[in-house]
């Protein structure tokens, strides 16, 4: 389960992407996940992007017209994960939900603004993490040596690739070509959910295009396993809440392999997504 930006305090979080970066939860059923976000909500003054009280007594819909965006479903989506998003979605409709069409034009354009947004504010974050000021120090002949060192031992390949891409988007020339224009792009994707919320009271979508890949089987194409991450993303630039729950499973290479299915509710209406 993913809360609305700003329901749940990052203090104590080793901060990543600071306008993405939220606290959820994992459990067996959505009870239980619903029993631990109740406990660990609210507002926090230590926390700047910590949400008032007040806004925890907003509108709840609690209705029962969940919407669709097909047309975003179309390209790269796995014939098994699919079949399983329709059969659930026809079951959800034998006990009196409505589903409803919607389009969302610009979630189009979601994983490749994430990709620029989230590893610029990682590389800035992560800067602070150099041997000498903060957090881990690896020993050196020089102050080089130690950055060098330090950064190398203390991130993994992947953390590594994102700050090496976000200090590019960052540098003179390039702010302008891509940050400034993916923020922009994120602007418009929120804006466009919340329209889409003035019709319908959630969203459903499949978790990931594809059942689960093999540990390790990405690690040599990071593009892919990018991919995967198309139709979550979209709703965590939105800031919006998110829950995944298991769906079933799907044949896949010889093997029964687990899908998720995903709910998506306006911002602060976690009552409807539960």
């Amino acid at each position: 389960m993913k809360p609305t930006y700003g329901t749940v305090s990052r203090s104590g979080l080793i901060a990543m992407g600071s306008s993405l970066d939220q606290i959820g939860s994992f459990a067996k059923t959505s009870e239980e996940a619903r029993i631990l976000f109740d406990a660990i909500k609210g507002h926090d003054p230590k926390d700047s992007t910590s949400l008032p009280e007040n806004f925890f007594e907003g509108d709840k819909r609690n209705g029962k017209i969940i919407g669709v965006p097909r047309h975003f479903l179309k390209e790269g989506l796995d014939k098994g994960v699919l079949d399983n998003f329709e059969t659930t979605l026809k079951e959800l409709e034998e006990k009196g939900y409505v589903i409803k069409d919607i389009t969302l034009e610009n979630f189009k354009y979601a994983l490749g603004v994430y990709y620029i947004v989230m590893p610029a504010e990682a590389s800035t974050n992560l800067a602070r993490f150099d041997g000498i000021r903060y957090g881990l120090s690896v020993n050196g002949e020089d102050t080089i040596e130690v950055n060098e060192k330090t950064r190398r031992e203390g991130f993994g390949a992947e953390v590594r690739r994102r700050i090496l891409l976000g200090t590019f988007v960052l540098s003179s020339g390039y702010v302008d070509a891509y940050y400034r224009k993916a923020i922009a792009v994120r602007a418009l994707i929120r804006e466009e959910l919340n329209r889409v919320f003035e019709d319908v009271d959630a969203i459903a979508m499949p978790t990931t295009p594809t059942p689960a890949f093999k540990i390790g089987e990405k690690t040599e194409d990071p593009l892919s396993m990018y991919v995967a991450d198309i139709f979550t993303v979209p709703v965590n630039l939105a800031g919006a809440p998110g829950l995944s729950v298991p769906s079933g499973t799907v044949e896949h290479e010889g093997s029964k392999l687990p899908v998720g299915f995903q709910i998506v509710t306006k911002h602060g209406d976690e009552d409807t997504l539960f």
